[in-house]
């Protein structure tokens, strides 16, 4: 059976090889969970790569569990699950639906869009110091959904450099070049993600709750500190765990998504003529751009009972892994898959996920987009200098180096 559990499997090219395979042969396939570096083995999971099996999965919390062991393939310490599941992504309905509803909110249209023009202006002013040549990641995209963020939260400009540390030491541990390992007691290496070894992040998010409770301002944070609903309000863990999912979601998914589209313009020369040619076309090609190379690869989510899913029976407690990557390029839902076109509709792919979890984020994550390519459009012709390098992940499908010449 193909491995498409190994983060570094990922660090080489997305394996959409394996995935066809698995998709044609095993669509609900058994994958070892083993040794990887100094992690250590886990028990294994159930690989769900059809389009049609993935959204199904994402669509029936009930039967498919984000809360029993959170969302990551790596099991949580057990000590750490009760908090972690103060976190909406790791909350099953009718919990997740409560807290959903307290903080949509939030994300108005109306705040949302009052950033269109600032983050189109931040984007022109990086790209135009980048302005011949640069290392797209370092250089440009991962500084400005950070700045865009900051803005959105409420967190001072001088506070965005702790988002990015954040971010890096959780979505980064599998990866040699972000990854700062700590051990414990006990010599095993701990999960970056636990809430020990973020305790710095939890404690600026409480100070700048307070901070905003004192001195409203008109942003998020703001927002979910008064956010009320029947009378009820974010608790202290709840208001700590969104922000943990804003700053390092929010802000890794667009960070991932912007040099992954720039790659699908290199790569598909025609399309990047025509979008060129054709700026009216960029809401669509987008949308392209996320099916084609989606932030999140994976999502986890545990069985209830025991049950039978394409064939495979899947034991109640079995860990349920979906891949967005290889239900966006199924040739069951897309003609063509692999083809960036530029003109597909409908194009209902399953970057932004499916059912009670659909991102929240995900209209100030198409904003953004649309907004920085519009800049990049109007600068002359890019092409690669020099080879693109991948994140050590089997969750984010980041790129750390996209070396660009103009």
């Amino acid at each position: 059976m193909p491995n498409v559990f190994d983060p570094r499997v990922f660090a080489a090219a997305v394996p959409h090889d394996a995935l066809r395979e698995l998709r044609d042969d095993a669509p609900v396939s058994w994958q070892d969970e083993h040794e990887v570096g100094i992690w250590p083995a886990g028990p294994g999971f159930w690989a769900v790569t059809r389009y049609d099996d993935v959204r199904h999965v994402l669509r029936s919390p009930a039967d498919f569990s984000s809360s029993l062991g959170a969302t990551q393939i790596r099991d949580p310490d057990p000590d750490d699950l009760p908090f972690i599941r103060r976190m909406i992504l790791n909350m099953d309905p009718p919990e997740q639906v409560r807290l959903r509803t307290l903080v949509t909110g939030a994300f108005t249209r109306r705040r949302l869009e009052k950033f269109a023009e600032t983050v189109q202006e931040r984007a022109a002013t990086l790209l135009a110091a980048a302005a011949g040549g640069c290392d797209l990641p370092k250089d440009v995209t991962d500084d400005l959904p950070l700045q865009n963020l900051s803005d959105l939260l409420g967190v001072p400009a001088a506070d965005r450099a702790l988002l990015l540390e954040w971010t890096n030491r959780v979505i980064g541990y599998q990866d040699p070049e972000h990854a700062t390992v700590v051990t414990g007691a006990d010599g095993r290496p701990v999960n970056p993600r636990s809430p020990a070894m973020l305790a710095d992040m939890f404690g600026y998010a409480e100070s700048l709750a307070e901070r905003k409770r004192a001195e409203p301002a008109d942003d998020v944070m703001t927002a979910l500190v008064q956010a009320e609903v029947d009378g009820e309000r974010l608790t202290g863990a709840e208001l700590k765990m969104f922000f943990f999912l804003l700053v390092v979601a929010g802000n890794d998914t667009v960070r991932s998504a912007l040099p992954g589209g720039v790659l699908m313009l290199l790569e598909n020369p025609d399309a990047y003529r025509e979008l060129r040619e054709r700026p009216e076309l960029l809401p669509s090609a987008v949308e392209e751009m996320l099916r084609l190379h989606p932030p999140v690869l994976t999502f986890r989510r545990t069985a209830t009972r025991d049950m039978e899913l394409a064939g495979a029976r899947i034991a109640q407690g079995d860990k349920v892994v979906v891949y967005h990557v290889s239900a966006n390029v199924d040739e069951r839902r897309f003609a063509d898959p692999f083809r960036f076109d530029l003109h597909r509709q409908p194009n209902e792919h399953l970057a932004f996920g499916q059912g009670p979890h659909l991102c929240l984020g995900a209209a100030f994550a198409r904003l953004q987009m649309r907004a920085f390519f519009t800049e990049f459009l109007r600068l002359p012709v890019a092409r690669l200098d020099g080879p693109p390098r991948r994140l050590t992940s089997n969750f984010i499908n980041g790129l750390t180096s996209l070396p660009v010449r103009w």
